[in-house]
Order: C-alpha cells, then structure tokens, then sequence
C-alpha cells in the first residue's frame, strides 16, 4: 500500500487545532477553527475524491481519540465523510493503548517505524493519514510517505504547533497536482522522492 498523508496548514506552517476552537488548545493555543471560514464545495468533493482512495486509516493515539470520540456521533446521512470514515480499517500507532474502541480497530505497538513499514508492504491502495502531525512527520523523516496532501489555507496565525518539525533527514517532494478553490484554499498533492536537493546558484543563464 501506498502511505498518504494529509494536512491541513496555515501561511506560516501551523497545523493546529483547523476545526474549532475548543479542538486543540494544548500550550495554550486559542486560534482554532481557522481552515473552516474557507471551506467550499470544491475542497469537501477533493477531500472525498481522496478518501474514495483509502483502504484503511493510520492515526496516532491523539488523533485517534479525538476521531473515535467524534465521527460515531455524526448522524446527518447527507454527510459525505461518516460513513466510510467510521467503516475504514483504523490502525492507530501507540504503545499506551491495548484495545480501541472505534471498530474496526487495530492498535500498532512497538516501534512504529517497523510496524508501520510492515503495512506498508501489504498489497493494497491507500493508507491514509489525517492530522496525527508527528506520526507523519516521523514517517516521512524515516522514507515511509508516498504522497503529502496539504490543504493551505489564506490565513498567518503567529502562534501554534507548526506541520513537519523536529529531527529527521531533509524530504524531497515532487509537485503532482495543484489547484485553488474558489474560497481561497490550496489544494497541493506532492509525492516524495528521497533526500532533499541542493544546489548553488550560478545565475539565470544556468537556467535558460
């Protein structure tokens, strides 16, 4: 299966708390709910287009909790997410978890570099991370994500938890798709390709 990972981030690389402002105010973090003023009907038909992909979800234990406690209890059957976010395979990496409680579940223990790297090898389409920000970045440090989805938002917030930070080699990404939304949203899908480029710059005819 291919590993996917999905985010959605700010102008200046925050990652925290898109959905509400009660969502997550860990260190104190007050601007939540910023991605949803830009919400359309053009992000929410991409958003399904890409779970119709998934063969399974793969959430660390945060993200899980927070998920299990809330996608049971949506019931509007117009939703176009629910029923396939609550039927999908849940893998959730943790090594303080025993069981879930969101079925069907499969809780991942040990390192999660290995186990994770052993789903990848079964045959299949998608694993699809939603939020869990350090499991993905921790995957994507260690060459174990495929595609990087990120929906931009045209907002700078200044303050909050900032998307892929932290030790790990320097990821190369090849830009796949591209698309803005009539709300102002950046639609961008990336798959990676290894270490990092770098280069020096020699002057524009180096280019031409």
């Amino acid at each position: 299966m291919k590993i996917t990972l999905t985010e959605f981030v700010t102008l200046d690389g925050v990652s925290q708390g898109p959905g509400s402002p009660d969502e997550d105010t860990s260190d104190g973090f007050t601007r939540g709910g910023w991605l949803v003023p830009y919400i359309d009907g053009t992000f929410v038909q991409r958003a399904s287009d890409w779970l119709d992909l998934a063969d399974g979800l793969l959430l660390g234990r945060r993200t899980y909790e927070a998920f299990a406690r809330d996608w049971p209890k949506i019931t509007d059957p117009a939703d176009p997410f629910t029923e396939r976010m609550n039927a999908l395979p849940k893998y959730v990496v943790s090594n303080t978890l025993t069981e879930g409680t969101w079925h069907p579940t499969t809780v991942l223990n040990g390192d999660p570099v290995q186990t994770v790297a052993e789903l990848r090898a079964r045959p299949g389409r998608e694993l699809q991370i939603h939020g869990s920000a350090r499991l993905g970045g921790a995957l994507l440090a260690a060459g174990l994500i495929d595609m990087l989805r990120l929906v931009v938002a045209p907002t700078v917030l200044r303050t909050g938890r900032r998307l892929l930070t932290g030790p790990g080699a320097p990821s190369g990404l090849r830009l796949v798709h591209h698309e803005a939304t009539p709300n102002g949203l950046l639609l961008l899908e990336y798959e990676t390709t290894g270490q990092a480029l770098q280069g020096e710059y020699e002057g524009v005819t180096a280019f031409v």
